[in-house]
């Protein structure tokens, strides 16, 4: 899943926060980390639209999906 991000967005981010150099190394596991969370976010987000019998994905079970997942668990 990782693949469906470039790299240079990743080494932005790093760029944003640092003036230090990034390795590829680094920008890739983060672009791993970033393609596992987002895969795990998606999850979520279509299992509260369809929980809620609803065949599109809104804003809200987005939100809802990103809330839950850094609190850690189920609300």
């Amino acid at each position: 899943m990782a693949e469906e991000f470039t790299l240079a967005p990743i080494r932005r981010l790093f760029k944003k926060r640092g003036e230090l150099r990034v390795s590829e190394g680094a920008a890739e596991e983060l672009r791993r980390a970033l393609g596992e969370y987002g895969l795990s976010l998606a999850e979520a987000a279509i299992a509260n639209a369809s929980g809620d019998g609803r065949k599109t994905v809104l804003e809200r079970d987005v939100a809802a999906a990103r809330k839950r997942l850094l609190s850690g668990g189920e609300e």
